[in-house]
């Protein structure tokens, strides 16, 4: 699988200073995206062309994020931002390490991940690593 992150332009809904894109891509997984308001939380991922995307890998840490740590987890897909259309949800508790997403047939422009859901009902949320194939 090759990783083709570095070929989009990533925006998140929100964040707090310190714990946007730049830490979300970074390769330590010391490092996160917080964001910083209500849910639903956002990440945006666009690609200047249409590609095939396989899927995706997120780091997560429930023994260092607890209540920050995603439950539920929507992904969408479409050329843009009006047309973007639900194709998979992940549910998890307590993950610690690299989930793997796997895709089938999404051949879009962008791909938004939507967190709907923290455990304990927390209100921001920890993404400590994130990559697309």
């Amino acid at each position: 699988l090759r990783d083709i992150s570095t070929l989009a332009s990533w925006s998140v809904s929100s964040s707090k200073p310190g714990c946007s894109v730049p830490q979300l891509r970074h390769p330590s997984t010391n490092l996160f995206w917080q964001s910083d308001g209500p849910q639903p939380h956002y990440l945006n991922i666009h690609f200047f062309k249409q590609v095939k995307i396989v899927g995706l890998r997120m780091y997560l840490d429930f023994e260092q994020d607890e209540s920050y740590t995603p439950t539920r987890i929507v992904f969408l897909a479409g050329t843009g931002g009006n047309d973007l259309v639900e194709w998979g949800e992940w549910r998890g508790e307590g993950p610690r390490g690299w989930v793997w997403v796997g895709f089938d047939g999404v051949d879009d422009n962008e791909v938004q991940i939507k967190i709907l859901e923290n455990h304990q009902n927390g209100k921001d949320t920890h993404l400590r690593g994130l990559q697309i194939f």
